[in-house]
């Protein structure tokens, strides 16, 4: 399985666009995700939300609890459309994925996120390495963060509903 989720067929190095927003949060998410082993960390100021759960899971919990994220600067292991979509509605100012797909760039340009990815790929794999991440797939023809958001929440209950473990 390949561990970084990129899809099977490329994966490319680094992409920055933007300017960078004034400020130390940008850096201080980025420090958190790569230095205290989180999947997703929010940052502005001295306020930090951080998550060491998979998927966009977190996203959709800071969401729900309805506090305002406007100009905070995020990090996150894996960004796709999905995640991209979230932190749009979330107002985020900037944001470093370790793996970006392509499909979230130009969610994150139209919303003006600066954005900086180590790598890149067409998609998000599954968690079975075998196709494209569902959370990718449901908003494949969605542009808008909050129509995203319902979409999201929806699936996600679904999966959790079809798990083993929760019958």
């Amino acid at each position: 399985m390949n561990n970084d989720k990129c899809s099977q067929e490329k994966c490319t190095a680094r992409v920055r666009k933007g300017s960078l927003p004034a400020g130390p949060d940008y850096g201080k998410a980025k420090e958190m995700l790569l230095q205290e082993k989180y999947t997703c960390v929010l940052c502005r100021g001295d306020d930090l939300q951080c998550s060491r759960q998979n998927g966009i899971r977190p996203l959709l919990a800071w969401i729900r609890d309805n506090k305002d994220y406007t100009g905070c600067s995020a990090a996150d292991q894996i960004v796709g459309k999905a995640a991209a979509l979230l932190y749009a509605r979330m107002g985020i100012v900037s944001l470093y994925g370790q793996v970006m797909s392509e499909r979230a760039i130009p969610v994150l340009e139209k919303f003006h996120i600066f954005y900086e990815a180590e790598k890149t790929a067409p998609y998000i794999i599954n968690r079975a390495g075998d196709g494209m991440c569902p959370m990718e797939q449901t908003v494949l023809d969605l542009d808008d963060p909050d129509a995203a958001f319902d979409a999201l929440s929806a699936k996600v209950e679904e999966l959790m509903q079809q798990r083993p473990d929760r019958n």
